[in-house]
């Protein structure tokens, strides 16, 4: 049973542990997930899937971001040639 209570300060803390960690798993690997694999559901055991969730995307953005931040924006090729 899914329960929906807001997470308490010691699983806010497990979850944003586990997340940091499988992260930084990530970071090592080159984003080779398979190689992070126990990391990866240790972070969905500690935290509530909407968070895994949320947390997946904001991954995603802030290496984006990143990407921007270092290399700029180039729009792509096909923008604006039909």
């Amino acid at each position: 049973v899914a329960k929906m209570s807001a997470p308490t300060m010691e699983e806010r803390k497990a979850c944003w542990g586990a997340r940091d960690e499988f992260w930084q798993c990530l970071d090592r690997h080159a984003d080779d997930a398979s190689k992070c694999e126990k990391l990866r559901r240790s972070f969905e055991s500690r935290c509530p899937q909407q968070w895994v969730k949320y947390f997946d995307k904001r991954r995603d953005f802030l290496k984006y971001k990143k990407k921007l931040e270092t290399e700029g924006y180039h729009p792509p090729e096909a923008a604006g040639k039909s």
